[in-house]
């Protein structure tokens, strides 16, 4: 039985489907996170880490609050079970993938350190301003288990893109990035605010879906100069797909906010608007990295690691 874990351990595949298994699980967290606020359930459980100061699960006094509330606390045990096989694997397969482990450390730190960040956020009473914060440190995690992931996959060949595409694919991640911040604002001065006790940041939450909508334009905008270009520079198809995925994942959560903003904010809707923007993040990430040029050691890595898997 041991024997054949460790030859589980020690397969490259087990090492890429628990990468993925990470990134797909701390994507599906934001997702069930924002369910959380939306039923108004971000203080079903008014403590942490207990449920109630006498119980760490949920009681049946806190009736369909405390089940969503204590229900998300749970999938972070899950979340980080997942993460813990990806580190023993990427622990196994250290030499043959170096890097690797340092990726897997900082997934399961980062899955820890946002356990305790939603337990702040719960003592503070769903401030929208640590609730933000709780937001984007998911993003943050969600880039770190994305190049987890990105880096157990079979390297294709290198291909150095010119200084102002490759600076054209840092403008996109910064932009991308500012929306992600903005839309938190425009989220903690809307109403789904997770519970009737919790404030708000007090903007007029329509000047803040302005502000947010001409940055999605902008940010819309520079991925269409950026796919244009590499299409005209005769880009690998790998790279110009990357381009055409993130712009069509960008004009799919445009139409889907403008449903949400315009429809009054139907949860359900809501829901998909934040799946949309863990999307648009990753997407981004696949063009940045896309963009990124090899450095001559990984040339070599993967040289080796190819002539290997042939042997």
């Amino acid at each position: 039985m041991l024997r054949f874990l460790l030859r589980l351990l020690d397969s490259r595949a087990t090492l890429r489907r628990a990468a993925l298994a990470t990134l797909v699980a701390n994507i599906g967290i934001v997702v069930t996170g924002g369910l959380v606020r939306l039923t108004g359930s971000g203080l079903g459980c008014p403590t942490w880490p207990r449920c109630t100061d006498e119980s760490y699960v949920t009681t049946r006094e806190m009736g369909f609050h405390g089940v969503i509330e204590f229900g998300n606390r749970t999938l972070t045990f899950l979340i980080g079970f997942i993460a813990a096989i990806a580190l023993l694997a990427a622990w196994r397969q250290r030499r043959q993938v170096p890097g690797i482990l340092a990726g897997a450390i900082w997934v399961l730190l980062g899955i820890g350190m946002q356990g305790v960040i939603g337990g702040i956020t719960v003592h503070m009473e769903l401030n929208p301003w640590i609730v933000a914060t709780h937001f984007l440190a998911s993003m943050v995690l969600i880039a770190i288990a994305y190049v987890f992931w990105h880096r157990t996959k079979e390297i294709p060949p290198a291909w150095t893109a010119p200084k102002a595409i490759r600076t054209g694919g840092v403008l996109i991640t910064l932009v991308s990035a500012a929306v992600l911040v903005l839309g938190t604002i425009v989220t903690g001065s809307g109403p789904h605010s997770g519970d009737t006790r919790a404030s708000r940041t007090g903007f007029d939450p329509a000047a803040m879906s302005q502000l947010h909508g001409d940055a999605v334009f902008v940010l819309v905008g520079l991925t269409v100069a950026s796919w244009l270009g590499l299409r005209a520079l005769g880009a690998p198809l790998r790279v110009t797909r990357a381009a055409a995925t993130l712009l069509l994942v960008e004009l799919l959560q445009g139409v889907i906010g403008f449903v949400q903003y315009f429809a009054g904010l139907p949860w359900p809707v809501v829901i998909l608007h934040m799946l949309g923007a863990c999307l648009v993040w990753t997407s981004t990430l696949s063009v940045l990295l896309a963009l990124t040029p090899q450095t001559r050691g990984q040339a070599v890595e993967d040289r080796d690691h190819s002539l290997a898997s042939t042997a």
